[in-house]
């Protein structure tokens, strides 16, 4: 019997992930990988077996009960599992199920830490989630439910979304109702820590207009205190966002993954 060790892999690029899980992976005589992590990870564990379990919203997804069984399975027949996944597997990764499953096999498990999204995108956009005076308490919540049901509240100075990418015109409704006034900052970054990502500002009144820009991306939402730029940083933009903006990101954006891909 092996044992297990969750690696969290960061938000997205490669090089975000920790020594301890750059190690882990090493070592690793099979790594079971979340849909979100870098691939270019695969070449510090070459000679490992590669098992896809991923999971994306809106799209065919590896069951849980699926993945528990072949974590238990690889366990059992090897002496090192690498469960990779995105972001920091404490943090909406499905690590207390993983966990349960092992313990009750009887298998030994080990977490690495890593890079969250709510963290990248709050680094991509070097706007720190906690501020002096008035940013003293982050909230970090899934947007949608276990039921499939939208919620958003007014429970902390910063409230960071994860997972609302396709949903930020009733993002925005929702945080009307719970009280958010229409002039709040909103920061929306996607693909936060990767080369490709993409950022824009916004307040909660023409919070929808992201959508397009941000549109089939691993989106974060960034309400409130966290989402204001720092005093000397100039503000991407004094002027609301709007439909001939948004294609202008859209274009620079095109532009920059074609400079990449040459």
């Amino acid at each position: 019997m092996g044992r297990v060790v969750f690696v969290s892999a960061g938000p997205g690029a490669a090089d975000l992930i920790t020594i301890r899980g750059a190690r882990a992976l090493a070592a690793a005589d099979v790594v079971l990988f979340d849909a979100l992590t870098d691939p270019a990870l695969r070449d510090l564990a070459p000679n490992a077996v590669w098992i896809d379990v991923g999971k994306r919203g809106f799209c065919h997804s590896t069951k849980q009960t699926a993945i528990n069984a072949a974590l238990v399975k690889q366990a059992l027949a090897h002496e090192l599992v690498v469960r990779l996944k995105g972001g920091d597997a404490s943090v909406f990764g499905r690590l207390e199920e993983e966990l349960l499953a092992l313990a009750e096999a009887g298998i030994a498990s080990e977490v690495v830490p890593g890079v969250t999204a709510a963290i990248a995108a709050a680094a991509q956009t070097q706007r720190p989630l906690t501020r002096r005076g008035i940013g003293r308490s982050v909230s970090l919540t899934t947007a949608m439910t276990q039921a499939g049901e939208l919620q958003a509240a007014r429970s902390a100075d910063t409230e960071v979304f994860y997972m609302a990418g396709r949903q930020l015109g009733a993002l925005a409704r929702k945080l009307a109702e719970a009280g958010w006034p229409a002039e709040t900052p909103i920061s929306v970054v996607s693909k936060a820590g990767c080369i490709d990502a993409l950022c824009s500002d916004h307040r909660l009144d023409t919070l929808g207009a992201a959508s397009l820009l941000h549109k089939g991306r691993p989106t974060v939402v960034t309400v409130g205190a966290g989402a204001r730029p720092v005093q000397s940083q100039p503000a991407h933009s004094d002027a609301l966002p709007t439909i001939s903006s948004i294609n202008s990101g859209l274009a620079s954006h095109q532009t920059r993954l074609e400079t990449l891909n040459d």
